[in-house]
């Protein structure tokens, strides 16, 4: 049993890991060392870190386009998950992968999708095999606020909901889909209210806060461990950098937000911070400082082992893929 003080800790490390990982991938990004594309997770890192610290490895996830956070939360290897975003043969992916599609199904995480909820229907399947197999494994299920507008939601939250299954659907709501403000396509504020139309609970909390993230998901996780159904969760967040990394270079600065709402929420509602504060004068700050420092060590090793790694061989381009024609 896991006491408060370890798994605050444990919650904060995480949330800090995540962070730190995504500056670091921003920098090398920036500095064309990394190919592809990447979305950055920073802003949101309450959101991952609450969810998924406490699950089990048989506990699935399905993430989304912007997963590298929930990658991290999940306990995948960080030298991995570098690798994978170098296109790297040691990435989780074998550098098939890439940014928006992390994967590594023993540890319970079953893809990103660069599809906006292409995730739900992989993650309603997965809950069910799960009940069909017996046991007490849930899935979680990451969606962003313009997922709620697809098809895919509705049908998947339909589905969970006539056969109970076993599994919570988590709305990270930063606000803007792409370049617009949700409530230019959404006709509800509070995200949540959908789950009453499927007969499930359906919560909104503070997303920026991860002790009030962490409390309402494992009230959602026990629930659906108990054969008691699924749960909707809109974690209301904020992401303080672009859609995608370089945006700022394609649209210019203030295009559809301004600095000022930037700098704002960065000062008054920066998740890192917010769970630093938790831990005040329950953990010492030089424990905390050396965390840091544990934590970047860990993210320049993981660097320079992406850079060691060997890229893919072309006589492999066909290897792991279901059909070649």
């Amino acid at each position: 049993m896991v006491n408060e003080t370890e798994r605050l800790l444990e919650l904060y490390r995480t949330a800090l890991t995540i962070r730190l990982f995504e500056e670091e991938v921003m920098s090398l990004f920036g500095r064309g060392r990394l190919p592809g594309f990447t979305h950055s997770y920073i802003g949101m890192e309450a959101v991952a870190s609450g969810v998924c610290v406490g699950l089990r490895d048989s506990d699935g996830v399905t993430s989304t386009h912007r997963g590298h956070g929930h990658a991290i939360a999940k306990g995948l290897d960080l030298d991995r998950l570098m690798a994978e975003l170098y296109g790297r043969s040691t990435g989780v992916c074998k550098g098939r992968g890439g940014s928006m599609h992390f994967a590594d199904v023993e540890r319970g995480m079953l893809g990103g999708n660069g599809i906006v909820a292409g995730g739900l229907p992989l993650a309603t399947g997965a809950a069910l095999a799960r009940k069909l197999d017996g046991g007490d494994s849930i899935v979680i299920g990451f969606l962003g606020e313009g997922g709620v507008n697809q098809g895919t939601f509705h049908e998947s939250l339909n589905l969970a909901a006539i056969w109970s299954l076993p599994i919570v659907y988590v709305i990270e709501n930063n606000f803007y889909t792409e370049y617009s403000h949700y409530r230019a396509l959404t006709g509800i504020d509070r995200l949540s209210d959908r789950a009453a139309a499927y007969g499930m609970p359906g919560v909104s909390v503070d997303g920026q806060d991860v002790l009030v993230v962490h409390a309402a998901a494992n009230e959602a996780v026990e629930r659906a461990r108990r054969g008691e159904g699924p749960t909707l969760i809109e974690a209301r967040t904020y992401r303080f950098r672009g859609h995608h990394e370089g945006e700022e270079q394609v649209l210019g600065t203030g295009v559809y937000r301004s600095v000022d709402e930037i700098q704002a929420a960065r000062q008054e509602r920066d998740p890192i911070v917010l769970a630093r504060a938790h831990l005040a004068g329950v953990v010492p700050d030089e424990r905390v400082d050396e965390i840091e420092r544990e934590i970047a060590a860990a993210i320049q090793a993981a660097v320079e082992f992406a850079e060691a790694s060997p890229l893919p061989e072309p006589h492999e381009a066909t290897d792991f893929v279901y059909t070649t024609s």
